[in-house]
């Protein structure tokens, strides 16, 4: 984890336990770095589990363990790896994520197939089996960590650890949803987002829960981006132990599965928006809003476009009013748009409309707004009733600086 912590950082909050989890560190050594790099957590028998992965064509094997178990609906325990991705090792990869995992079943008396398994760092360098081993039994052995421990272990380049909760009340049972979460670099996810975990002692249903993650993360992960690339590892899983006592949540009809989807949608967010805060050398959070599109998916893509372009997120840096950098994005994004009736705003302040500027554009509002930290880009497109908010960050020097020494 950096020693410069981003300027948009958010302090860490006090997280309430969740029954069924316990958490615990080592030190692996994965990289020559002197703080813990191996996460475990221990779940309950009875934990259900669902997930979203990557979809890079060069997965880690790691995420292709999570896929292959991921079916089977259930989950005893969860190894996070710092420091090496263990991506793109070949045989050698895949030997590690089993060793890991026999290891931990062994101990724990489960199936290896329960045990899930994620890694974030490097790319191309296999994680060491010996490392990897030595580590897990270390692990085995420590005393329960705190969340706010278990999301610096994780971490890589983050600058800052970032965790979020929240409740809701289901068959007069209050239920508890943690995440944690890493990521700074590397991110434009294509279904999910670096490493995220969530933790409910909710009854859900394995269907039911993942049914919920994936309308989460389509209007949550898959809504930022901090540099328009997508990892090898991106993993998000959610964890159900079912120790609240609610009535078991079987279908998206039964009572308080639309509080629980609408909790965890906003547990997925607030990790989301974290993840956007320590963009690598990021010093202001973006919100991109579009509306008037074709459909909702057309204007999540229009967003990106946005989000995405090297030249409005350096516009923002230096905090430069040039909206035409906008209307350049909204052109290439490939999506139904027409010029003369576009509008753009930036925060409270509408800076064209009807394919032109407004009568009496004043920019002196638009450059005060852009002195602030938290930026507000809204687009219409003027054609339908789709509409996407998505997420981004300025692109600096930091940024350059951090990725060219990131090996070093």
């Amino acid at each position: 984890m950096s020693d410069a912590v981003s300027p948009l950082a958010i302090l860490f909050p006090a997280l309430p336990p969740v029954a069924g989890v316990r958490l615990a560190i080592a030190r692996a050594r994965y990289k020559d770095w002197d703080r813990c790099d191996l996460t475990f957590v221990a779940l309950d028998e009875g934990t259900v589990v669902a997930g979203v992965t990557t979809q890079s064509k060069c997965p880690s094997p790691e995420v292709e363990w999570c896929r292959a178990a991921l079916p089977l609906g259930r989950a005893r325990a969860l190894v996070v790896n710092a420091g090496n991705s263990n991506a793109f090792t070949g045989h050698r990869g895949r030997a590690a994520v089993e060793a890991i995992a026999a290891r931990v079943a062994q101990a724990t008396g489960c199936a290896p197939s329960d045990v899930f398994v994620a890694s974030t760092g490097v790319i191309g360098v296999p994680l060491p089996i010996d490392k990897a081993e030595a580590g897990i039994d270390a692990v085995l052995r420590a005393p329960e960590a705190s969340w706010q421990e278990a999301a610096r272990a994780i971490s890589t380049t983050d600058t800052f650890p970032k965790g979020t909760a929240a409740t809701a009340i289901v068959d007069g049972k209050r239920i508890r949803i943690v995440g944690i979460i890493k990521g700074s670099g590397m991110i434009a996810p294509d279904m999910a987002t670096m490493l995220g975990f969530v933790f409910t002692d909710a009854a859900v249903a394995p269907g039911v829960l993942q049914r919920a993650l994936n309308a989460a993360n389509a209007a949550t992960f898959s809504c930022i981006t901090v540099d328009s690339d997508t990892s090898t590892s991106d993993t998000v899983l959610a964890f159900a132990t079912g120790r609240a006592g609610n009535a078991p949540i079987e279908d998206e009809d039964s009572p308080g599965a639309d509080a629980f989807a609408a909790a965890l949608t906003d547990v997925c967010r607030r990790l989301a928006h974290l993840v956007v805060r320590d963009g690598e050398g990021a010093s202001k959070f973006i919100a991109v809003t579009v509306e008037g599109a074709v459909s909702d998916e057309s204007a999540r893509r229009v967003g990106l476009s946005i989000a995405n372009s090297p030249l409005v997120k350096t516009a923002i840096a230096g905090e430069d009013a040039n909206w035409g950098r906008v209307v350049m994005a909204v052109g290439k994004a490939g999506e139904p748009a027409e010029r003369d009736k576009l509008a753009i705003r930036f925060g409270a302040t509408q800076v064209a409309e009807g394919g032109l500027a407004v009568d009496g554009y004043d920019e002196a509002p638009v450059a005060a707004h852009l002195k602030g930290q938290e930026i507000e880009i809204g687009v219409d497109l003027g054609l339908g009733e789709g509409r996407a908010t998505v997420w981004t960050c300025d692109l600096t020097h930091g940024y350059i600086s951090i990725n060219a020494d990131y090996r070093s």
